[in-house]
Parts: C-alpha cells; sequence; structure tokens
C-alpha cells in the first residue's frame, strides 16, 4: 500500500528541515580577554566599515579614512573622540561611555544625551566591543541607537594608515557572520578628515 497524498508532504516537510539543519542563532559579540585598556588608548585611523546605517557614508569619490581617539578617563569610564567623512563633511564627535557592571561591554549610560551626534541621528551607543586587537590593530563592533531601532557597525583599527592582510581578513570574515559584508567598505587613504582629532 503506498503512503497517501498527507504522509509523503510531511515526509517532505521533515527531510527539507533536516536539510536545512537548526535555525541560525544570533551572533552575541564577546570583547577580546584580558584587554589592556591602557595600551589601547590613544590615536587609532579606522580603515574600513561595514554598517546597516543608511547613508552613513558619503559617495564613493568623497570617502576618506576616519579617525579615533580613545583615553580611560576614569575606572569605568571611556572617553572616546571619533571623526568620520560624512555626506555633509567631516564630523566629529565626543562620548563618554560606561563599563557594564555584569557585561564586558561599553555603553553610553546617560540616556544617551551625552552623545553630540550627528551620524543619522544615531541616538547613542547601546554597546561597544573590541573584539579583537594586538594594539597595532583593533576589530570594534558597535550597536548604535535606541529602543528597537539598532545600527551595527564593525570598524578596523589600525595605529598605522595602512591594514595587514590578516586584519582585513579578520574584518571581511566577521562581517560574514555579521551579515554585513555586501555594507562593507575598505577607505581610501585620504587622511584629511582623520587629521581633525590628532591629539
Amino acid at each position: 500500500m503506498r503512503p497517501g497524498p498527507p504522509v509523503l508532504l510531511l515526509a517532505l516537510v521533515l527531510a527539507l528541515a533536516l536539510a536545512a539543519g537548526p535555525p541560525p542563532q544570533e551572533w552575541s559579540p564577546r570583547e577580546a580577554h584580558t584587554l589592556n585598556w591602557n595600551k589601547l588608548s590613544g590615536f587609532w585611523y579606522i580603515l574600513a566599515v561595514a554598517t546597516d546605517a543608511q547613508g552613513f557614508l558619503p559617495a564613493k569619490d568623497k570617502r576618506k579614512l576616519g579617525a579615533a581617539v580613545l583615553r580611560v578617563h576614569k575606572r569605568g569610564q571611556l572617553k572616546m573622540v571619533v571623526a568620520f567623512n560624512r555626506p555633509q563633511g567631516c564630523q566629529s564627535q565626543e562620548v563618554t561611555l560606561r563599563k557594564d557592571r555584569k557585561k564586558a561591554v561599553f555603553r553610553n549610560t546617560c540616556a544617551y544625551g551625552g552623545l553630540r551626534e550627528r551620524w543619522d541621528r544615531v541616538r547613542g551607543v547601546k554597546a561597544f566591543h573590541v573584539l579583537s586587537t594586538d594594539y597595532s590593530y583593533g576589530l570594534v563592533y558597535f550597536q548604535l541607537g535606541r529602543a528597537a531601532r539598532t545600527h551595527r557597525t564593525l570598524l578596523l583599527f589600525n595605529r598605522q594608515n595602512v591594514s595587514s592582510f590578516q586584519s582585513l581578513k579578520e574584518f571581511m570574515d566577521k562581517c560574514d557572520i555579521l551579515a554585513l559584508s555586501e555594507a562593507a567598505v575598505v577607505l581610501p587613504k585620504d587622511e584629511t578628515c582623520a587629521h581633525t582629532v590628532l591629539p
């Protein structure tokens, strides 16, 4: 006796579910262990960026290197100045982030009001993670926004204005994990905007 259509349909659905595997889990970034914030402090070029924030970067011919200056301000506080060339021109912002008591993350806890933002009205830093670093380069993951609206951004930091093949590969691998590969941009070596925040 042949199985009827409902049994065949059930078998087909089961086979497809098994072939697809378990549903993908949301990637949860983990901060680099034993991070020395004093060694991480100082001036960084931002060589590459990947973000799901629409309109974050200007047109291709107007892009420039970004920059960040990190300072441990007090215990559990990180002061950060960031410069980026945006569609409106070079803009810099300063924000003080506080270490979360329970998680390995810094965030802007002042109701997002401490961010002097002009970044597409980004609204605040919900999370700042250093994913990996050897203190000559750093892979940094941001969650920006407020409430349910969150933008994810991955940045490649470097002390020099050029990246190694290995650090760029790591950046692209993380972009794949975050599904940001199509938004990944390696910035041209124009330093004029980056140098506006040199200490």
